[in-house]
């Protein structure tokens, strides 16, 4: 039987590389924009934004196709292909001499990180019952090392130009596929396969489970906003950074990475002494209360060094995400565990997909030459916005599952 720790590497190496691919382009997406479109930055966000939304809806698409095709052909055709076809989408991306090349580019990338799905499903498959849990973690602490390490990498190589980054990562996810395609053998038996459907493969069918889960309407729209909010930092960050602050690809990276290891130190180690001390329902009010306070001082903030010194505060916002997911999970049973993850990933697939191009469009209006007001800091006014719809709705739907927080033990 082959030794299946070279699996485990081969997807931790391409989940990781996955978020490195989206976080490397940040700081250098606005420049390429401009360069490309030959516009100002105001037209150059409203692309950024609908390549970002572009590639969530692909992402979108594809996850339950490719996850489907791994059930009927195996994960390591799956897997090696969607590498194959993402090292050719960077060289892409690298050398497109126009917006629509670019374009191309984001729908090819989209269908291709898609691969999450297949990732899981190897971990899965090589996992006995009682390491699921954390070789699963260990795919969240990938993508969490890939989303800091992608923007470092990303300010580092931009010194070369807009298109290095690119073809520094077409270089990575090539000898990764190589790696794979030497190493990674098949971890799904013939014996257990079925056959290709299209039902199955259908992203609407989470939304569907919604009507099977009592209670949870109204914390999907908890869920909904504060997803909708946050996407405001990947969306604008660094238009908004250039346009407020001047900053260039290094800082605009350097920013991204340390609020990205901000993120994890709070949502892998504060979230569990705040959960203890307060409670699920309290932890998440509070996040979303801090999370309302640091977009709004994003807004109106003048100076780069207090943005940078702000961090640790505008983190603590996401001690919420996790509060709020605990929340919704004790409310179900436990068979049902698995359809509320699903239609939370649908939801924030939704939030990925038109999060962007709000955001983009409200930033490229208030700043564009013949604005009534110059404002650059106007999408974090809506996510300010958005945070206090989503707090209200907790309020409302929090009540009883706080009740039933504090007279029960939580479920760890």
């Amino acid at each position: 039987m082959p030794d299946t720790r070279f699996a485990v590497y081969f997807v931790l190496f391409t989940v990781m590389l996955d978020a490195i691919g989206v976080g490397l382009m940040m700081p250098v997406m606005p420049q390429l924009l401009l360069e490309l479109g030959d516009a100002d930055l105001s037209k150059a966000a409203i692309w950024g934004g609908v390549l970002s939304s572009v590639f969530a809806v692909m992402m979108f698409l594809f996850g339950p196709v490719l996850g489907n095709l791994s059930d009927r052909f195996g994960r390591r055709p799956v897997l090696l292909v969607s590498m194959a076809a993402m090292c050719v989408d960077y060289i892409i991306m690298g050398m497109a001499s126009s917006l629509w090349m670019l374009f191309i580019g984001r729908v090819i990338h989209g269908m291709a990180a898609a691969n999450h799905s297949t990732a899981g499903a190897v971990i899965a498959d090589v996992s006995s019952s009682d390491k699921k849990a954390a070789n699963f973690g260990l795919l969240g602490a990938a993508f969490g090392i890939g989303f800091v390490m992608g923007p470092l990498l990303g300010a580092f190589l931009a010194e070369w130009g807009s298109r290095a980054p690119f073809l520094g990562a077409a270089v990575l996810v090539g000898a990764n596929t190589v790696f794979g395609f030497f190493v990674f053998h098949e971890t799904l038996p013939v014996s257990r396969r079925r056959e290709f459907r299209w039902r199955r493969a259908n992203p609407l069918g989470a939304f569907a489970a919604l009507g099977r889960l009592p209670g949870q309407g109204r914390m999907m729209l908890v869920v909904l906003f504060q997803e909708m909010a946050f996407i405001v930092y990947p969306a604008v960050w660094a238009y908004f950074t250039l346009e407020q602050f001047g900053w260039g690809p290094r800082m605009v990276g350097l920013s991204l990475a340390g609020y990205g290891l901000l993120l994890a130190l709070m949502q892998g180690v504060l979230i569990r002494w705040t959960v203890a001390r307060f409670g699920e329902y309290r932890t998440a009010v509070f996040g979303l209360l801090v999370a309302a306070v640091s977009f709004i001082f994003t807004s109106v903030n003048p100076y780069g060094w207090l943005g940078f010194a702000f961090l640790p505060i505008m983190s603590l916002g996401a001690l919420a995400t996790p509060a709020i997911q605990g929340m919704m999970s004790r409310a179900v049973p436990d068979d049902a565990q698995g359809e509320l993850q699903g239609i939370i990933a649908s939801i924030r697939a939704v939030a990925m997909i038109f999060g962007p191009l709000l955001m983009t469009g409200l930033f490229s209006y208030f700043t564009r030459q013949d604005t009534p007001f110059h404002f650059p800091g106007a999408p974090f006014v809506l996510s300010t916005i958005l945070t206090l719809a989503a707090l209200s709705a907790l309020w409302g739907a929090g009540t009883k599952m706080h009740k039933a927080e504090q007279s029960s033990p939580l479920k760890r």
